[in-house]
């Protein structure tokens, strides 16, 4: 959908503005794909509901097996308790910027401002 699109590219550019390296997926796919071919991802922040064959959830639960230090920050709708514990923490929308950003320099306190980028 066009506005999970322009919310995506705002996340993004909010992370880039505070110093972090951001690479984008458009799907779930997609992000495995980046995650099997780049180096160095400190973190994946991902939306419950995505394109493609794997949703947001499938893709946490991927992450956190081939990958376990990565970090995973999953956006819902429909945040509850009885969600499983493939992520770090866990946002529900709308989301805030200010407690996404606080989140961030809290799972990634090395990436800003010039350590080891998350992606």
């Amino acid at each position: 959908m066009e506005d999970e699109v322009l919310i995506r590219l705002h996340l993004a550019e909010e992370l880039r503005e505070a110093n972090y390296t951001v690479i984008e997926a458009a799907s779930g796919d997609e992000a495995i794909t980046l995650l099997s071919s780049v180096d160095d991802i400190g973190m994946v922040l991902t939306d419950v509901r995505m394109p493609g064959n794997v949703d947001g959830m499938a893709l946490a639960q991927w992450t956190r097996k081939v990958f376990p230090s990565i970090k995973i920050v999953l956006i819902s709708s429909e945040v509850h308790s009885g969600m499983p514990h493939e992520f770090d923490a866990c946002f529900a929308k709308p989301i805030r910027l200010d407690d996404l950003m606080r989140c961030v320099r809290k799972l990634l306190p090395k990436a800003e401002h010039g350590g080891s980028p998350s992606r």
